[in-house]
C-alpha cells in the first residue's frame, strides 16, 4: 500500500493531494517498527536530474528509496546487488540503475563500480535492476536510478519529506487492518484532534487499482462517445452524397426501371454504392491509423500490435454504417415512378 502527505492551501485554496510536507523519514520508521502487519516500509523521494557518464548524458528519474524498497515492490537485482541499511545511515554515494539508463550511457559496457554523476555528485553503480518494461501509465519503469533516501534528501532532491510511503504487508488479509492501524499512528504522531482531517492519505492497491480502472472506463466511454459523432457525421454525409446520386441519376435508375428491373434491384444496387463507399473510408482509416502507428513506434521506441480482430471489427462497422444510412437513399430510387424518371432532366 503506498501512503500519501496530505493537500496543502495556498491563498486558501488546495492545490492537491500529495503537495503538503506531512510525512518524515520517521514515520515511515514507526509504521515499520509500529505496526505487527508490515513487513517493510521505505519513505521515496522522486526527482529528475541529468546523469553524466564520461561524455554521455541521460535525463531520467532519481528514486530515493530505503533497503526494503526492490522487496516492496518485488522488483530483483539483475546483477551486481542492492544497498544495505548502513549504506542509508551514512548517506553512502551508491547507485542502483534500470537497463535502459545502462543502455543510454554505457551502450553495452559493464556499468558495476563506474562512477555517473549528478548535479556533480559521484555515484558508484553497485547493481543494475532486472528489465520491468512499460508501467499502465505507460512510463518505462527501467528508466530509473535508485539510491538510497538519505542520500538523495541530503546531496539531490533537496528536499526534507518523503513524497510517499511505499509499504508491504504480510498478506491480503492483513491489509485492512494494517490500514486503520498506519491511520491511528500517523495521526498520533502528527497530534491530530478528532474533530482534524488526516493530513495523509492511506491507500492499497485495490483502491489504487479500482481508481485506474475507473479512469479506464471513463476514457473508453469518452473515446466511444467521440467516435460514435464521428461515425454519425460520417453516415450523414454518406446519405447526402448518396441522396445527390439519386437525383442526378433518375434518368437512369427509370430507364433500368422501364426495361424490366424491379424495385430491389435498384434498392440492391445503392446498398452496395453506399456500402463500398463506406469500407473504402474504413480501409483507409486502417492503412492511415498503421501508417502512423509504426512512424510514433519508431520515433518513441515503443512496440507496435495490430490486432486483426479491431481491423475486422472496424471494417464491419464501416459497412454497416453504409448499409444503415444507406438505405433511405436507396429506398427512394427503388420508389421512382419510371415514367416521371424518364421525363427528368
Amino acid at each position: 500500500m503506498l501512503v500519501f502527505p496530505g493537500a496543502r492551501e495556498l491563498g486558501g485554496v488546495s492545490i492537491g493531494g500529495g503537495s503538503a510536507n506531512t510525512l518524515t523519514v520517521e514515520d515511515a520508521i514507526a509504521i515499520r517498527d509500529e505496526i505487527p502487519e508490515v513487513v517493510a516500509a521505505s519513505p521515496e523521494v522522486r526527482s529528475q536530474r541529468v546523469v553524466v557518464y564520461g561524455n554521455q548524458n541521460w535525463f531520467t528519474r532519481i528514486y530515493g528509496q530505503s533497503a526494503d524498497y526492490l522487496q516492496i515492490r518485488q522488483w530483483a537485482v539483475e546483477y551486481g546487488e542492492m544497498f544495505t541499511e548502513e549504506d542509508v545511515d551514512r548517506a553512502a554515494l551508491v547507485a542502483v540503475v534500470g537497463q535502459t539508463v545502462v543502455d543510454e550511457l554505457f551502450q553495452g559496457a559493464d556499468p558495476i563500480g563506474e562512477t555517473i554523476r549528478v548535479r556533480g555528485l559521484p555515484l558508484t553503480i553497485i547493481g543494475v535492476l532486472a528489465p520491468k518494461g512499460m508501467s499502465l501509465m505507460g512510463s518505462v519503469q527501467d528508466d530509473i536510478v535508485v539510491v538510497p533516501y538519505s542520500t538523495a534528501f541530503q546531496r539531490i532532491s533537496g528536499r526534507s519529506h518523503a513524497m510517499v510511503v511505499n509499504v508491504q504487508v504480510y498478506d491480503q488479509q492483513s491489509m485492512e487492518i494494517a490500514q486503520a492501524k498506519i491511520t491511528d499512528l500517523l495521526r498520533e504522531r502528527h497530534n491530530l484532534s478528532p474533530d482534524q482531517e488526516n493530513d495523509f492519505t492511506v491507500q492499497t492497491q485495490e483502491e489504487i487499482a479500482a481508481a485506474a480502472t475507473e479512469t479506464s472506463r471513463v476514457m473508453t466511454a469518452l473515446l466511444a462517445s467521440i467516435a460514435g459523432v464521428s461515425l454519425l457525421v460520417g453516415g450523414i454525409g454518406i446519405m447526402n452524397v448518396m441522396l445527390v446520386s439519386v437525383t442526378e441519376r433518375t434518368r437512369e435508375i427509370g430507364l433500368r426501371l422501364s426495361v424490366g428491373a424491379r424495385s430491389g434491384d435498384v434498392m440492391l444496387q445503392f446498398l452496395i454504392e453506399s456500402v463500398i463507399l463506406c469500407l473504402l473510408g474504413g480501409i483507409g482509416g486502417i492503412i492511415l491509423g498503421a501508417v502512423a502507428t509504426e512512424m510514433i513506434a519508431n520515433y518513441a521506441g515503443w512496440p507496435a500490435h495490430f490486432s486483426t480482430e479491431a481491423m475486422i471489427t472496424a471494417v464491419s462497422v464501416s459497412a454497416g454504417v453504409g448499409l444503415f444510412f444507406g438505405f433511405y437513399p436507396a429506398w427512394k430510387a427503388a420508389r421512382l415512378d419510371p415514367i416521371e424518371a424518364l421525363r427528368r432532366e
